[in-house]
């Protein structure tokens, strides 16, 4: 697909949202509470981040439910068929709520909505829809409200256009850990994702903007930062200059933050720079997302892929020589169109090879309008359903394995809330990725607490506090 022009939002046209947000709050008939419904991925998770702090700076407070609000907004996503389902089958549930609360706008926005042909199905089969803008729209979201709040007509606006908007208000969801957007959308048209033709393409924020918003996350407690982008490995890409994401994080480590992570990369664009700094950082956790998708080299040709599984294995190798006890996880799809058992199995070998700490499995589900939708041989849904129990077998007995590796280990926590299952416990992520539980109260909420970790639970840990001083924290890998 043919480059295209990357905009960036300028102050006035930022100053004119802000204009627009002046007038909504001055509106009687605006909304009072809002309420966010997320679907899909971390991305769309930093999204609903800003959508809520433009929410909250037209005069808004946040819903604990959406049937308590005024304003309900669905952030959807569409890279799997079962999240465009859900997210459509709630919208329609909202039609019940409205009967008892009148008032009620309802938007839709997000990846599903920047699908071509979404916006006029919207339009037609779901007309109690107030309002539905798509990814490039995010930013113009105080506008819109007042187009819907002037009219009587659902106000639809979807753009196909590759924007950077800095300096939206975030209402972040948590004090200790935020996310860092450092790039949108993706060239890479793997043969089976979306994601390019809803996020648009490549474009990477400029690395002083990010580096202000991270000293800026510092200065106000932030802990831990998640760096965001389809492909993060490729960011810098189009910047003048040489600008590399290992030159981004070798600036980010130097902030002192204390806990960096980023997803997700790419495997054909993990440089051996990038495996260095992570070698060498101070403050890049020991964990690594690096999609593998398939184990075999065929599959991975009309994946698309531009890798083969030998230089995935090599990348591995690379990572764990430079970074000893690496925390590595993994996304695999299975019944690709043509999969064969043999290249299936394929699948289970690479698994038991790189001894995944978790792994996302997904059978192969064909979206509109990307290639993988139109190829011949598309595997029987009885077939998919049986490789991936297989899989899932599989990678449960090599994680087992590789979560063995943590017992005895001294580790840190960042404790993110109570334990599921007690009162006296909470939970948390070690620098590896894994999760934690350990001896706590609500008040750890928020700490860096030392842990040893003294048993394995299903997919998570179990530790032991170790009371010492932060200063003195040395962690083993």
């Amino acid at each position: 697909m043919a480059d295209r022009k990357i905009i960036h939002i300028t102050r006035e046209q930022m100053a004119e949202q802000l204009h627009y947000a002046a007038m909504v709050s001055a509106m009687g008939n605006r909304p009072t509470s809002y309420h966010v419904v997320t679907y899909g991925c971390q991305m769309n998770a930093h999204d609903s981040e800003k959508l809520s702090g433009m929410l909250r700076d037209m005069g808004m407070t946040e819903a604990a439910d959406r049937t308590e609000a005024d304003f309900v907004i669905f952030n959807t996503c569409c890279v799997r068929d079962n999240a465009e389902r859900r997210a459509l089958g709630n919208v329609t549930w909202l039609k019940e709520v409205r009967k008892k609360n009148p008032r009620l706008i309802i938007a839709v926005c997000g990846c599903m909505i920047q699908q071509p042909g979404m916006a006029e199905k919207i339009l037609k089969q779901y007309r109690f829809v107030d309002l539905a803008f798509g990814t490039s729209n995010l930013y113009k979201l105080p506008e819109l409200l007042y187009r819907t709040l002037s009219s009587d007509r659902a106000v639809v606006v979807v753009e196909d256009e590759d924007t950077i908007a800095e300096e939206l208000p975030i209402k972040r969801l948590r004090k200790d850990a935020a996310y860092i957007t450092i790039m949108y959308g993706c060239n890479n048209f793997c043969s089976y994702c979306i994601v390019p033709y809803v996020r648009g393409r490549e474009r990477s924020r400029e690395m002083e903007a990010i580096l202000r918003e991270a000293r800026e996350l510092k200065a106000s407690g932030v802990k831990e930062i998640m760096l965001l982008g389809q492909n993060v490995n490729s960011y810098g890409k189009g910047l003048e200059g040489h600008v590399t994401f290992a030159g981004l994080l070798r600036a980010l480590d130097e902030i002192g933050i204390e806990r960096i992570r980023f997803m997700t990369s790419h495997p054909k664009d993990l440089s051996d720079e990038l495996i260095e700094v992570m070698g060498s950082s101070r403050h890049i956790l020991p964990q690594f997302h690096l999609p593998v998708q398939h184990g075999n080299d065929e599959i991975l040709r009309r994946m698309n892929r531009h890798y083969t599984r030998a230089q995935y294995l090599d990348k591995v190798r690379k990572l764990r020589q430079a970074v000893p006890g690496i925390g590595l996880t993994t996304d695999i799809i299975v019944g690709f169109p043509g999969e064969t058992e043999e290249q299936f199995q394929d699948t289970l070998s690479i698994v038991r090879e790189v001894g995944y700490d978790s792994a996302f499995t997904f059978i192969y589900s064909p979206r509109t309008g990307t290639v993988a939708a139109g190829m011949p041989d598309q595997v029987a849904e009885d077939v998919a359903t049986d490789r991936i129990q297989r899989l899932i077998a599989v990678q449960e007995e090599s994680q087992r394995k590789a979560m063995s590796r943590f017992i005895g280990m001294e580790e840190e926590v960042l404790v993110e809330g109570l334990s599921r299952r007690s009162s006296s416990e909470v939970s948390g992520h070690g620098r590896h990725g894994v999760s934690i539980t350990l001896p706590g109260t609500e008040s750890d909420i928020g700490s860096i607490i030392r842990v040893r970790v003294t048993a394995m639970k299903n997919n998570t840990l179990v530790g032991e506090r170790i009371d010492e001083p932060e200063e003195s924290i040395c962690v083993k890998s």
